[in-house]
């Protein structure tokens, strides 16, 4: 008998010890932005189980804000947004094309979401058009640019072939980085998701290279681990690291904060048969997360207790915009102002009001700061572009 309680405590010691424990993962902090791309392959890659692995996962990496990609259920994806009392999320599009958000709505206040490059000119470069959130956390605005690249390829770009893998991503990042100087020369922009090509290739094939080259205003965080071994790699099946995290300079002082910091998250650590089963039941992709420490002496709470909510969108804009903010009650003014410092539209905000529709018709293209006042006192401004027609 006692052979036999032996063996049994054995057996049982196993089943208890190969259980996912997900207590010890953890990603995000009371005090910075964190944001993460993952591509979770066609999910759920094994129905039930998929969304169990991955509404769990989420919960405990307390992540602000999730761009993914490949979702090929929209019933299932709902369901892991219902389990996740913290977190709303996103899938709604044009046309189905496998991307998504899931953000925290106690910190991040989401101004807008929406696509870019969706007509049929733009069909090579983007199979599926980026999908931009534009939200602000704690007063500060930021724009996220959540990608799937065309696949595969030859590791050979070649720019005489209109069909080339390697030439419709080199286009596709060409404009981005267009859209971004043009439309948000000032802002706190973050480009990420399955880009599908290496950032170490050499000149002539890199098909991020015009980022690269400017160095001034554009940083993969993530280069660093791109130069490392293949065991810290986003797409351990190639292998290859093909997921990534681009940052405006805008961004370049917080993450060279002490605090801030990017890595590779490796999921299948916390369940038995590690690789095995995490490919098997919830990706291909290792999520690649990165943490911002926006300001050092704030700590982060609702956003509402703690910024005054001041957005306009849309922003860059070609004839009107809608302005949006949470301001304390009074004499409520807004302005705008040239840059030759000159008051070129001045009008009072009606009471209780939240929002306020303003046509630019009649003014040139340029850079305007918008500024609120209540009661003669500057409480928020915000850059306006305005980009005529």
């Amino acid at each position: 008998m006692k052979r036999i309680a032996l063996i049994l405590f054995v057996l049982l010691s196993g089943i208890v010890s190969s259980a996912q424990s997900f207590d010890d993962l953890a990603f995000g902090t009371d005090s910075t932005f964190e944001v993460m791309t993952w591509n979770i392959e066609w999910f759920p890659k094994n129905g039930a189980t998929t969304i169990d692995y991955v509404t769990q996962i989420i919960d405990a990496l307390d992540v602000d804000l999730l761009a993914i990609q490949e979702v090929d259920d929209i019933s299932a994806f709902n369901q892991v947004i219902s389990s996740l009392d913290a977190y709303d999320g996103y899938l709604e599009s044009s046309y189905f094309a496998g991307l998504a958000y899931i953000y925290k709505t106690d910190v991040l206040q989401i101004n807008d979401i929406y696509e870019i490059y969706t007509s049929q000119p733009y069909w090579s470069p983007f199979p599926r058009s980026p999908m931009v959130l534009d939200l602000n956390f704690l007063g500060e605005r930021i724009i996220v640019f959540n990608n799937h690249f065309k696949c595969c390829g030859d590791g050979k770009l070649d720019q005489e072939d209109s069909k080339d893998e390697e030439t419709r991503r080199n286009i596709a990042s060409g404009l981005l980085k267009k859209y971004i100087d043009e439309n948000l020369p000032d802002q706190n922009a973050i480009v990420l998701g399955d880009l599908n090509d290496i950032l170490t290739d050499k000149r002539e094939n890199n098909v991020f290279q015009m980022f690269l080259d400017d160095s001034l205003n554009y940083f993969f965080p993530d280069y660093g681990i791109a130069m490392d071994k293949e065991s810290e790699w986003s797409y351990p099946s190639w292998p290859s690291h093909i997921d990534h995290i681009l940052i405006t300079n805008e961004l370049f002082d917080e993450f060279e904060r002490e605090g801030s910091e990017i890595q590779i998250l490796k999921l299948e650590q916390h369940l038995p048969g590690e690789w095995e089963i995490y490919d098997k039941n919830i990706s291909d992709h290792r999520p690649l997360a990165m943490k911002l420490v926006m300001d050092v002496a704030t700590n982060k709470t609702d956003f509402r207790e703690t910024a005054v909510h001041f957005a306009a969108y849309p922003n860059p804009v070609r004839s009107k915009t809608n302005f949006s903010f949470h301001i304390p009650e009074g004499k409520r003014i807004i302005e705008i102002i040239n840059i030759q410092g000159q008051v070129v539209f001045s009008d009072e905000i009606a009471e209780g009001a939240n929002s306020y529709f303003w046509s630019t018709a009649y003014l040139p293209r340029g850079m305007y700061v918008a500024k609120l006042m209540v009661d003669r006192q500057l409480v928020a401004t915000l850059k306006i572009l305005i980009s005529g027609d």
